[in-house]
């Protein structure tokens, strides 16, 4: 074979590889980590010097850091979505006992913790994106190492059934910082009988 039309094999080959890798490969841990820390480092400075911050002027002073469990990858899912076929409009208890509308669009069927778990994916009422999804949870930890109120996860649906859920990027609502706040409580099918040793844990007043 003539050196020209090997090297052009040889160049065929390596694009299609690279091809192939940018189509199949997935972030590397180190992307991972970083992308986790630059998120709490944004909540950090959102909750320390933001005008809109739950905190008051005097506990901003104080504020010094906020409390998470160590990263760990297992706890991002992808999850099935299931579309409730029916959907209709859930008023939500907050926590001062009023009540917000979301839809119940659809569940989150993964398995976690050695179990299968089953989640209620909720819908603002004006969401003007409809792939993005609110999703209140409990889990064992709640109450003791993390807010009891549950914690959140914004999640947006990535594929035509499919939604990803990164359980290190659950935080906590508002009202775990300051009580005069009023937020949505975990739905009971929410109430997960595991624990979720990742994402933020309780507010260190």
């Amino acid at each position: 074979m003539k050196q020209k039309h090997i090297l052009t094999l040889l160049v065929g080959v390596v694009i299609l590889i690279a091809v192939t890798y940018t189509l199949t490969s997935t972030e590397s841990p180190e992307a991972y980590q970083e992308k986790i820390e630059a998120e709490r480092e944004r909540q950090f400075k959102f909750i320390r010097f933001n005008a809109e911050s739950p905190l008051s002027d005097e506990q901003k002073q104080a504020f010094t850091k906020l409390n998470f469990y160590p990263i760990d990858p297992a706890y991002k899912v992808k999850a099935l979505m299931v579309p409730i076929e029916n959907k209709k409009v859930r008023e939500v208890p907050l926590t001062d006992g009023s009540k917000e509308r979301y839809i119940e669009h659809s569940y989150a069927e993964f398995e976690l913790g050695g179990k299968k778990q089953k989640l209620l994916l909720l819908q603002s009422m004006d969401e003007p994106d409809k792939r993005n999804f609110f999703l209140a949870f409990a889990d064992e930890t709640s109450g003791l190492e993390t807010y009891g109120g549950g914690r959140y996860i914004n999640a947006r649906q990535d594929g035509k059934t499919s939604i990803t859920l990164d359980f290190n990027l659950a935080y906590n609502p508002y009202c775990a910082y300051n009580p005069d706040y009023a937020c949505p409580l975990p739905p009971k099918e929410n109430l997960m009988d595991i624990a979720i040793p990742v994402g933020e844990k309780n507010y260190d007043k």
